[in-house]
């Protein structure tokens, strides 16, 4: 027998009897989350100005390659290399490869005279590019000082961007009372700051300086350089994978290159497609035990022969890229007394209006010369 009394469905479409059940959230699905912000941390000053500047050094070198495109036999003695300046008359040096020591006798800009099969070791020939490195040097004994050698330091620079949006709503609005939200001047704050913080991380990663006049002007708008562009460069550990996938050999392959500059990259980031690629490392040592029931297949420490390094999954890192930093060497600084903050506007008629302004730089050290690592060009499907 059906219901005869008032029931809901009676009050009509539009239910205008029944009190609103409204849930007290907001369902959030855009993605803000900027995971190598946090793995970087605070920074330890304020950029004091917007072009910000650091220095960078390096010890004197100790090897540089062979310069002659047809190489040379095991009798030649003289050897035109491509720096001169890192040998001194007396060292011993060594080709890589090979069991041949040699002695330099002779400087003369980049033409090295020396005395082949030093010490009864075995003369042998030797290649364009090859590499020929400094074992030690050997003084003569009651012989003057020799001349000091030093490298300049270089300044490196950034540019500091604002970073800005803006927050504008009805007086009405303002006074009213809302479901899930106790002020909607507020929680519109809080919005704007999630895209400002995703978008500083963007920057962070991808951005780039304006080639020309990089400190701003009327019509041109003042960029910091991202990651990417100052890991970059003749002397940079770029690693082009050439469209190959991502695996074991490849990733250590580009940790060595920045090894073997001096770097020691402390931190992996890369995308979820690499991030993928980097924990199916372990698939073929994976085990499975009868008394368990979670299947673990992720790894977030990576330890190689080159130390160990955090994996840090950021989206927005670009698919065919993967990110080998020493959080050590960085540094996102505000200029000082303009880190994110709520500005009141005026207002000249019936609402409220803010902007929310943040001043940023990136500070990286030894980008370009080997103190983080880049391998590029890799599959992405």
């Amino acid at each position: 027998m059906s219901f005869t009394g008032k029931a809901t469905y009676d009050a009509g479409a539009t239910l205008p009897e029944l009190v609103d059940d409204v849930s007290d959230l907001v369902g959030l699905i855009s993605p803000f989350d900027t995971p190598l912000l946090d793995a970087i941390g605070s920074p330890r000053y304020a950029a004091k100005s917007t072009r910000h500047e650091w220095f960078e050094d390096r010890l004197n070198a100790n090897f540089s390659a062979i310069n002659n495109a047809g190489g040379y036999d095991d009798d030649d003695t003289s050897m035109i290399v491509d720096d001169g300046a890192a040998f001194r008359v007396g060292d011993i040096i060594k080709p890589d490869g090979s069991e041949e020591v040699l002695q330099v006798t002779g400087i003369s800009t980049h033409t090295l005279t020396v005395t082949r099969g030093y010490g009864g070791s075995t003369a042998a020939a030797v290649a364009d590019d090859q590499r020929v490195v400094v074992i030690g040097h050997a003084a003569l004994e009651g012989e003057d000082a020799a001349t000091a050698r030093y490298r300049n330091r270089v300044r490196k620079e950034n540019y500091a961007q604002i970073f800005t949006e803006t927050v504008s709503i009805s007086g009405s609005m303002d006074a009213v009372g809302l479901h899930a939200v106790e002020r909607e001047f507020d929680y519109q704050v809080i919005q704007r700051l999630r895209e400002l913080l995703r978008s500083l991380e963007q920057t962070v990663i991808c951005g780039f300086k304006a080639a020309a006049n990089p400190q701003g002007s009327a019509t041109i708008r003042r960029t910091m350089g991202g990651l990417l562009q100052f890991i970059s460069g003749a002397g940079a550990a770029v690693s082009d994978a050439a469209s190959a996938d991502l695996d074991e050999p490849l990733l250590n392959a580009a940790l060595r290159t920045c090894w073997e500059a001096g770097g020691r990259p402390n931190a992996i980031v890369c995308n979820g497609f690499q991030k993928r690629k980097i924990s199916s490392f372990i698939q073929s040592a994976r085990r499975y035990e009868p008394d368990t029931t979670a299947l673990r297949n992720l790894v977030d420490v990576y330890e190689s022969d080159f130390g160990v390094q955090r994996v840090i999954l950021s989206r927005w890192v670009p698919a065919d890229k993967v990110l080998l930093l020493d959080l050590d060497k960085l540094q996102v600084l505000p200029l000082q007394g303009r880190s994110f903050f709520v500005k009141p506007l005026a207002e000249s008629g019936d609402f409220r209006k803010a902007q929310i302004i943040g001043e940023y730089t990136l500070e990286i050290l030894n980008g370009g010369d080997g103190g983080h690592g880049l391998i590029t060009a890799l599959a992405t499907s």
